[in-house]
């Protein structure tokens, strides 16, 4: 099933109940796949409260240290995101992400969503890790939402897709090589970072947004990993060339 394929990612939760109020709501939408990034205060007796009958996904619920850890060998990430950013990302709002999500995990794809903090959402740096931004367009008069409703309408719109048969991901049919997952596409972009500064091209004194466009573009096109393979060489290639030979 595709919901086996789907991990929901808290980050930096402040407090218990509200990872109650996600497992609840995530098992609402038949997902159980919960991963929490440091949690300030967990285990906890509200969490179990709060979860009612979805006391199992808090059991199998787990704890991490980094986004990094969280998100290893998922090929689509979705980042969801309240508030505009200074250079635009892929952004779509919740039934359009919850298609494309169910299409790519229907497929078998590794899917991860993460969900920020309930005072400031999720960090620039961690959105730069996703492959698409979800947006949820509450009314301006009241724009914050709770972090497990925000789960819920994600997670609905995810089983609605499913339902009535969506698959999104039609563009990737047959697709001859499986996507990279997350952690194979962070070690090209330091290797990518590194070849630029010894080309030149970048200085790391002032760096401006070039890494963040790249990011954008590389998220944006998803490398499988064959083509992964194919820029690491060339990357390699460039720096041998670069570098000065030994005498």
């Amino acid at each position: 099933m595709s919901a086996e394929n789907i991990r929901v990612i808290l980050v930096h939760t402040t407090h218990p109940g509200n990872i109650g109020g996600v497992a609840r709501a995530m098992k609402n939408m038949g997902l159980s796949r919960l991963i929490l990034v440091e949690p300030r205060e967990y285990p906890a007796p509200e969490a179990r409260w709060r979860a009612a009958s979805a006391g199992d996904v808090l059991d199998a619920a787990e704890v991490v240290s980094s986004v990094e850890e969280a998100i290893r060998g998922a090929q689509f990430v979705v980042g969801t995101s309240a508030r505009e950013r200074r250079i635009p990302w892929p952004v779509q709002d919740a039934r359009r992400c919850g298609e494309r999500i169910q299409g790519h995990a229907s497929r078998g794809e590794e899917v991860a969503i993460i969900f920020g903090r309930e005072d400031r959402g999720l960090l620039n740096e961690e959105l730069e890790l996703c492959n698409l931004h979800c947006h949820i367009p509450s009314h301006e008069s009241y724009p914050s939402l709770n972090l497990a409703m925000a789960v819920q309408i994600l997670c609905y719109e995810v089983r609605m897709a499913g339902l009535g048969g969506v698959d999104d991901a039609a563009e990737d049919d047959d697709w001859d090589t499986p996507f990279a997952p997350a952690e194979d596409m962070a070690r090209f972009y330091l290797h990518l970072e590194e070849t630029l500064v010894d080309i030149g091209f970048l200085d790391p004194k002032a760096p401006r947004q070039l890494m963040r466009r790249l990011k954008r573009l590389y998220n944006r096109v998803r490398l499988d990993e064959m083509e992964l393979n194919i820029l690491r060489g060339i990357l390699s290639e460039t720096q041998k060339h670069q570098r000065p030979r030994d005498p």
